[in-house]
């Protein structure tokens, strides 16, 4: 805790040496940093709307794969509601 109380009670000198240093650095450090950081940020953008696509074809082949479930079933109720119990077929016979 002596380094981080030291560290905030610096003298203004020091804080205004920084902050100078920070204001002639800045403007050669931005333009690099700029270089690197925008293809790694499109490339994220990329691969996040890549990935929105992706999940959303997914997403709507489940749909489809569940509303075919869906009709089956109904088709089966629907069926069953029509066969009167016992006309001989048997769902067990070989």
């Amino acid at each position: 805790m002596g380094l981080l109380d030291n560290g905030l009670k610096g003298n203004l000198l020091t804080g205004l040496a920084v902050g100078i240093g920070a204001a002639v650095v800045a403007p050669a450090v931005i333009p690099v940093l700029a270089g690197i950081v925008k293809p790694v940020a499109k490339a994220a953008i990329k691969g996040g709307i890549l990935l929105y696509e992706r999940s959303r074809e997914t997403v709507a082949e489940a749909g489809e794969i569940f509303e075919d479930l869906m009709a089956e079933v109904k088709a089966e109720i629907e069926e069953s509601h029509h066969t009167p119990a016992g006309n001989g077929s048997d769902s067990t016979a070989p």
